[in-house]
């Protein structure tokens, strides 16, 4: 075992009584020693049960015959951190997840790992340690936020964000507002459309690393209790068999989960999070340009929030991943072995029971295109992404003059004073992961636009969107203004044309007069210290995941 690096032989004799003083006895040092590590804290809705389910995970280890090490990592709550100068932590918050794992399944030498996240970034930085570390690894996600209900209406945290743009432009009352805020997450889990979170936590269980129904099971349902009690029975029999990440992480598996992420019609920041992933294995590669070539194959077959009406709880009653990968297994790569230690299609297998109004046929979907498409042209040479699925089909092509701003700040101002109207085209840049730094999310724009009932504005961006956000928000434009970006020649009054059908942005001026107004940009400079600094330095184009080199 790895675990006899800090527990076997005279030589280890100070590292067992350390242990001891931990509460082990002999017996113990005799059994496999497994990581647990659990994102809980108390200011995430998303993670505030973590607390009670690994204790069910510990007692099952430990009734196993293995001995449980809880320890903790960070968690950004990326609505809590909306619109403010905390949104800049909220990416490179991935890192930090990643090396906190990374770093304390090292140091102790644990056997084995079942990770326990929850939210945006949670989910793939502990994923990217799983993929380094290389040890028999489970992931238990922690599940959807229930909906509430407004005035006999199902809403969830996105309705809140637009209904705050609404009330500002008279179109809803303070009172309606102050209601619908204290009705609209009931309690634990990730926020309950098809936001970051639950994309991610579906893709996990694609990707093989949870078991099947893990992502649908909701935070506070009994199945989701079971199949943490499951998960770390599994544990043993992954540790029993070597099935470890880099044979489960693997290029098909990778396919399959851009394959399911396209037909969900998932949040664009999986074009971030995927990629980081696959970096960290090796053999695999995993590009935007995956993406680009599944989205014309694979169609759109269930339509959630913020691009349907439907949330996660419907999905979970039409059977879930399993049900969405059963409909999708003709086009998915079936021998891929997935911690249950069985493959795809074995796990498949019996999966019969599937409602189609909610997760439609190949032969009858929603849209005939995947849901997150991939744009180039001389705004975006190296490419950039926008959710079709969550854009009506009016606002598919469209072309019309910029406002342009150089932070989120100066925009959420100008939509706020009246100044965005219907047609424009608005530019927020100085926003990617270098110029932000920290990539933020432009939710606030997109929902203030929403609620204003500006539904023929587009907005681009070299940052990134919330998976809430919903309408023509075109992201990750790279490269990005602060490394020398065309979309940092934009000018206001200048016509940018959008062509989703044809996967194509141009901003109208030849490309010897952007290269001349390139030529005499000022750059936006940014006044950094610590992680932010350290960050700015390290982090790449989004085009390339945002991952640190």
């Amino acid at each position: 075992m790895r675990s006899d690096d800090i527990k076997k032989g005279i030589n280890r004799t100070s590292h067992r009584s350390l242990l001891r003083a931990c509460g082990l006895d002999d017996d113990d040092m005799k059994k496999p020693f497994i990581g647990i590590a659990n994102s809980y804290t108390d200011i995430v809705p998303g993670h505030i049960h973590l607390k009670d389910l690994v204790q069910e995970v510990k007692d099952t280890i430990r009734a196993q015959g293995g001995v449980p090490f809880e320890f903790s990592t960070m968690a950004v709550c990326d609505g809590i951190a909306m619109n403010h100068s905390g949104m800049y932590f909220s990416l490179p918050s991935r890192e930090i997840i990643a090396n906190t794992v990374e770093s304390m399944a090292m140091a102790h030498k644990f056997d084995a790992l079942i990770l326990m996240p929850s939210c945006d970034k949670v989910v793939p930085g502990m994923l990217m340690a799983a993929a380094r570390l290389d040890i028999p690894t489970i992931v238990i996600t922690g599940g959807p936020m229930m909906p509430g209900k407004f005035h006999g209406e199902t809403v969830d945290f996105i309705n809140v964000t637009e209904a705050v743009g609404a009330t500002q432009s008279g179109k809803m009352s303070e009172e309606d507002l102050y209601e619908l805020e204290k009705c609209a997450c009931p309690g634990a889990g990730s926020c309950a459309g098809l936001f970051t979170a639950n994309t991610m936590a579906c893709l996990t269980e694609t990707l093989g690393m949870s078991l099947p129904g893990c992502a649908t099971a909701h935070a506070i349902s009994d199945k989701k209790v079971e199949i943490a009690k499951e998960s770390a029975k599994k544990i043993f029999t992954l540790i029993e068999k070597d099935i470890k990440p880099s044979d489960v992480l693997t290029q098909e598996a990778f396919e399959n989960a851009i394959i399911v992420d396209l037909a969900l019609g998932g949040s664009t920041n999986t074009t971030l999070h995927i990629p980081a992933i696959a970096s960290e294995v090796d053999g695999v590669d995993v590009t935007i340009d995956l993406f680009d070539k599944l989205s014309h194959d694979v169609p759109y077959i269930c339509s959630i929030r913020p691009g349907g009406n439907n949330r996660m709880i419907d999905v979970e009653n039409a059977g879930g991943i399993p049900a969405v990968m059963k409909n999708l297994e003709s086009l998915l790569n079936n021998d891929c072995i997935t911690c249950t230690s069985k493959s795809v299609k074995e796990n498949l297998e019996n999966i019969t029971d599937i409602d189609y109004d909610v997760i439609h046929t190949l032969e009858n979907p929603v849209r005939t295109e995947g849901g997150i498409a991939v744009l180039y042209g001389n705004v975006a040479p190296n490419g950039c992404v926008i959710k079709q699925g969550a854009v009506n089909e009016d606002m598919l092509i469209h072309s019309g003059p910029c406002k342009v701003f150089n932070s989120e700040e100066e925009c959420v101002e100008a939509i706020e004073s009246d100044k965005i109207v219907d047609g424009d085209v608005v530019v927020i840049r100085y926003e990617g992961p270098k110029g932000g730094p920290g990539m933020r999310e432009m939710l606030n724009p997109t929902a203030a636009i929403m609620g204003r009932e500006l539904f023929h504005v587009a907005l681009i961006t070299d940052g990134r969107f919330s998976g809430g956000s919903r309408g023509p928000c075109i992201g990750h434009i790279s490269p990005e203004a602060a490394e020398g970006g065309p979309i940092g020649a934009i000018q206001d009054g200048d016509i940018v044309s959008i062509n989703v059908k044809e996967r194509t942005i141009t901003l109208e001026l030849t490309d010897d007069e952007i290269k001349e107004r390139l030529s005499k940009v000022e750059h936006v400079e940014r006044n950094l210290k610590g992680w932010l600094k350290q960050y700015q330095q390290l982090a790449t184009s989004a085009d390339k995941g945002a991952i640190l080199k």
